[in-house]
Parts: structure tokens; sequence; C-alpha cells
């Protein structure tokens, strides 16, 4: 039976813009709620200001992530155009460089030679991308996948705190959306740390930390600017 692996760098792509994603749309709309809460506005003012947050935020983040990790496509490409034409006019110095990597890994230099002559004769672009250039398969960019997922993630995080906005008592409003919103991030962040192999309560922790001082931050500058309703 062959023996198959699955390795937690395979998700990073997706993973990171998701999470990236679903905290941003927590912890922007929970702070932009908050805040005017706290000013003393109407409920139906404070659903559209969230909603409006929701909308413009996801937006935002598809566009951001596209522009960010089409850009790192660009890069590889670029990398890769160039490798292409220098194993095209300069293959014996190519073949010394791979080698040299192989030896500064530990093989002994006749070996390291043998491996990148072997490897470069059954696929030399992909030996050089991998080994050279870092760029594998796996970890490639992809700005449609990053830029959907982020889009998507937001709108789901955002959406926490507008059903709190819309059930919860308005006098206890700022709140029960700072509780609730916590809540979430701090699971939030313990589901994306263990996806990734690390501690639940590490991410729990500082996800939870930064949205609390997000929070508190607009809440102090509605109170400070607000009217109250009369």
């Amino acid at each position: 039976m062959p023996h198959r692996e699955r390795h937690r760098s395979e998700r990073i792509g997706w993973l990171r813009a998701a999470v990236l994603g679903a905290d941003d749309g927590i912890v922007s709309t929970a702070s932009l709620i908050v805040g005017v809460a706290a000013a003393g506005s109407a409920r139906h003012e404070i659903l559209l200001s969230g909603i409006a947050g929701l909308v413009a935020g996801a937006l935002s983040m598809a566009a951001g992530e596209y522009v960010s990790v089409s850009s790192q496509a660009d890069t590889e490409r670029a990398d890769l155009s160039t490798e292409k034409t220098e194993l095209a006019t300069q293959r014996p110095a190519e073949e010394r460089e791979l080698a040299d990597i192989y030896v500064q890994r530990g093989l002994d230099p006749e070996l390291a030679r043998t491996v990148a002559l072997q490897l470069m004769a059954h696929d030399a672009l992909g030996a050089h991308a991998r080994d050279e250039l870092g760029i594998t398969e796996q970890m490639t960019a992809r700005p449609l996948q990053a830029a959907g997922a982020s889009a998507a993630t937001f709108a789901v995080g955002a959406a926490l705190p507008l059903l709190v906005v819309v059930f919860a008592p308005l006098g206890h409003l700022p709140y029960t959306v700072s509780a609730v919103s916590l809540a979430c991030l701090a699971g939030l962040g313990a589901v994306a740390a263990r996806t990734g192999g690390a501690s639940a309560w590490a991410g729990s922790g500082r996800v939870a930390l930064w949205g609390a001082l997000a929070m508190a931050a607009t809440a102090g500058i509605g109170k400070l600017f607000g009217t109250t309703v009369s």
C-alpha cells in the first residue's frame, strides 16, 4: 500500500486568507457597531452602519488579497521565466548550481551532482523552482482562491455581530456585541491554531486581545463624540 502523508503546509494558502477574512470581519464590524452604539444611535442606524461595513469590508478584502497575491504570482512567473532562459543558455552552470544546493544540504559532491543531473533530466525547471527558488505546487500563489476565501469569510465573520444587533437589547448592545464577538474571535483563533498545528490557547488569546483593543478604542471614540438618544 502506498504511504500517503498530509501536511498542514498544504492548507496555508486558503487557511491564511480565510482566517484573516473571518478575523477582520468580526473585529472591524463589531468595532464599528460598538462605536456607533456607544454614541447613542438608534438600532436601525447601528444595523445600517454594520451592513455597510460588511459589504465594503468584504469587497475591500477581496480586492486587497487579489492584488497582493497577484503580485506574488507575478514575481513567481518572472523568476520562472528567468530560470527557463538560464536553463536554455547556461545549462552546465545550472547543473553545478543545483548540485551545490544539495551539497549544502548534506550530500557529498559526487552524489549531489548525480542527483542534480537525474532531476534535471526528468524536470529541470521543476527541480530549480523547488530547490533554488522555493516555489512548490502547494505554496504557489492563487489570487482568485485567496480573494474568494477572504471575501466569503469576512462576510461570515461580519454577520455574527450583525445578528447580535438584531436580537440583543439596545441598552446593553455595546457590551453584548463585544462579549459575543470576543467569544467568536477566541474560538476562531483556537480553530485556526489547531488547524495549523499550533497551541489553541495561544491562538485564541492573541486574536481576542487585538479584538478587545479595537472594540475598546471605538467604544471610547463613540462615547467621546456621540450624542444621547432622547
